[in-house]
């Protein structure tokens, strides 16, 4: 019996500290693991004791790459638990500061983290060498998602202008005309991702994955909802926690999230479109099928060019609000506290976001629970490395390494940043 062990100890180009390892005998993959090893930050019991209000400033420190999903959840959850409805202008400003996050999230990771994999580099430095037009093509696309957040967060980075009920500023219809011109060049950028990406040499692989997304009546969700699967499930945001569950694996300081009946689910870009084509402008339904898409896909490899579809359509929405906007009346809706439950979910860059508060009488937080994408994805993610490994065992240590950690970054885990890897253990003997 021959046996074969590939293991990585520290990822790369992922936001975090995470390691792999996965076990092949007689070319066969018995055992594929991701394990997260950084240390638990305990965000849900840091709220415990504070105000309803400061949960969107407290919640937006968790990441640093989408401090606007986990600031839009809160308030969607706070909002809910107080019987509020954020609507009209303030409503589509809550949009605009999303797509702001979608296009700077997903540029850094289409060019810097994810096309070093198709293009055969170590990283995103070396790839600018031979590449250095796509990679100012790629950072010129950031800055532009960074530019609605910086004016409609008050920074480009943790925003602090998100209050539950709407905002503490808005601005005024001529402050975003500069913002729309800049989106007008980043629209053409995005175009011209889109076509570059498409050029790239997917593996061809699928899996009959269950996508769980938002989904909404009249518009591609990013902000509210209600959650859907492939498999016909539709549910409110506060039935959550009756279809999905919360394990702890002992490898890994996050919890692991599966279906009420264990089964693994894809949140992200991939279930976005599949569950939503339709709720895309055509412009960009006919752009995504130009580059090569249907309405679904299910080649994992390929997310990195529905993030490039997404990127497009966040730069059409944006222009769409901005050439529509009139600043409302006040910025932000008169809350009143009260004992409740609150749910919320949006969709973070990488997937569904869900966030659950229990208050006291006067607002404040006795209870709090946030379950991110990347928790949910992880069991998809082992089961990818599973599937699809064995087809790659003829190639050398390397390569099959690098293919490995493709098949991670693929999901584009938001684990904060690390830079390079320890070592790779190949055990060839017999157990």
């Amino acid at each position: 019996m021959t046996r074969k062990t590939i293991k990585v100890g520290y990822l790369a180009r992922v936001e975090g500290e995470g390691a792999f390892s996965v076990v092949v005998r007689n070319g066969k993959v018995t055992s594929a693991e991701l394990s997260i090893f950084e240390p638990p930050r305990f965000f849900e019991s840091l709220l415990r004791g504070r105000a309803f209000s400061e949960a969107p400033d407290i919640t937006a420190r968790i990441c640093g790459i989408c401090p606007v999903a986990y600031q839009m959840s809160a308030v969607q959850a706070m909002e809910n638990a107080l019987g509020v409805t954020v609507a009209g202008p303030l409503r589509e400003l809550r949009r605009l500061l999303y797509c702001g996050e979608w296009i700077e999230s997903h540029a850094l990771h289409i060019y810097m983290l994810h096309a070093p994999d198709f293009l055969g580099y170590a990283g995103a430095i070396d790839m600018a060498r031979d590449h250095g037009d796509a990679v100012r093509r790629g950072l010129a696309l950031k800055k532009a998602g960074n530019d609605i957040m910086a004016l409609l967060g008050g920074r480009e980075i943790h925003p602090i202008n998100v209050r539950v009920g709407g905002f503490y500023r808005v601005p005024l219809r001529r402050e975003l005309a500069p913002l729309a011109e800049t989106l007008k060049r980043a629209r053409e950028l995005a175009d011209e991702t889109l076509r570059w990406v498409a050029g790239f040499d997917f593996p061809e692989r699928e899996r009959d994955y269950t996508f769980v997304a938002l989904t909404h009546s009249e518009d591609y969700p990013l902000s509210e909802g209600r959650i859907a699967s492939s498999r016909g499930l539709d549910i409110g945001v506060d039935q959550y926690e009756d279809y999905f569950l919360e394990t702890h694996v002992a490898r890994s300081t996050a919890l692991q999230s599966r279906l009420s009946d264990g089964a693994s689910y894809l949140v992200g870009p991939l279930a976005r479109y599949a569950l939503n084509f339709d709720r895309l402008p055509a412009s960009v339904r006919q752009a995504a099928h130009e580059a090569g898409l249907g309405p679904v896909c299910r080649n994992p490899y390929q997310s990195i060019l529905v993030r490039a579809v997404e990127v497009l359509f966040a730069c059409e929405e944006a222009l769409r609000i901005i050439e529509a906007y009139e600043a409302p009346e006040q910025a932000a809706i008169e809350i009143t506290p009260c004992a409740s439950i609150g749910h919320g979910a949006t969709e973070a860059p990488r997937g569904l976001l869900y966030h659950r508060y229990r208050l006291e009488p006067d607002g404040t937080i006795i209870d709090a629970k946030i379950v991110p994408p990347t928790s949910q994805n992880q069991a998809s993610i082992e089961e990818d490395l599973a599937n699809f490994v064995e087809s790659f065992l003829d190639l050398p240590d390397d390569a099959l390494r690098h293919r490995c950690e493709q098949t991670i970054r693929n999901y584009d885990p938001c684990i904060s940043c690390a830079t390079h890897f320890l070592r790779l253990d190949m055990d060839r003997g017999s157990p």
